[in-house]
């Protein structure tokens, strides 16, 4: 599934244009964004948990040469699924 497809579906879910549709999923991902570069933690009860994590400064080997090679610390953004998604995704 794509953006417009998540689009479609929420428009029909929710009997939304899909402007309007296309609106709320713009500012749901907008928020999301700026609480992660905040720090902060996102949780959606029952779906799950956007984490920030950072990751330390270590060295890696670029695979063309085999040269080894610094990798800056950096954040990355994370996703824990909540007790909900698990099992939605573990029915048999």
């Amino acid at each position: 599934m794509n953006k417009m497809d998540l689009i479609d579906h929420v428009a029909t879910a929710a009997g939304l244009t899909r402007a309007d549709a296309t609106a709320a999923l713009d500012a749901v991902t907008l928020g999301i964004t700026k609480a992660l570069s905040r720090g902060e933690d996102v949780r959606l009860v029952g779906f799950g948990t956007f984490v920030v994590k950072d990751r330390e400064a270590r060295v890696g080997r670029d695979p063309k040469t085999g040269k080894p090679l610094n990798i800056a610390a950096s954040r990355a953004a994370g996703f824990k699924a909540g007790a909900a998604l698990k099992e939605a995704l573990n029915k048999a």
